[in-house]
């Protein structure tokens, strides 16, 4: 019984980990282009945010080295929606939440196969109370949409399920 349980732990463990991951083992280098703006409304801030965030999460999740002289793969960011808007009407002239709305297309391009490039749209939302300031919250209902952009970007890109 005792070895089943440790069999049980080390596949699982194993199957965990793996996290269906799936990068050629001739790709080992990655870059992300300066972020295009072509929303108005966007802060200026937010291109590098964003280049960060998609960095950080390459980086962190996978065993690719960052080089900006000849990378393998290169994600080519461009912000194409920045919005808030009301949502949630309530009676009278009155809402309950406010969205703020951001889209993001990427091109992903592998110069090791160019059968993996591909030009996607992600969009992400958060809603926060009408009530509340939205330079308050600004900051962070960005990182938020930015956590799910690039999850969605890194999940589309890499893994193989």
């Amino acid at each position: 019984m005792r070895y089943f349980i440790i069999l049980m732990v080390v596949f699982l463990s194993s199957c965990l980990s793996f996290k269906g991951i799936t990068i050629p083992t001739e790709v080992k280098t990655y870059y992300v282009e300066p972020v295009e703006i072509r929303e108005l409304n966007a802060p200026a801030e937010i291109s590098q945010v964003f280049m960060e965030t998609l960095r950080q999460k390459v980086r962190e999740q996978s065993k690719l080295i960052f080089d900006d002289s000849d990378p393998h793969v290169i994600f080519t960011p461009v912000i194409t929606k920045y919005s808030v808007n009301s949502v949630a009407p309530q009676e009278g002239d009155l809402v309950a939440f406010n969205r703020l709305d951001i889209s993001i297309s990427i091109s992903y391009e592998d110069t090791k196969n160019e059968e993996n490039d591909y030009t996607k749209t992600f969009n992400a939302f958060e809603d926060y109370p009408a009530n509340e300031n939205f330079q308050d919250r600004e900051e962070e209902l960005i990182a938020t949409i930015f956590d799910d952009i690039t999850e969605r970007i890194f999940n589309d890109t890499f893994s193989d399920w």
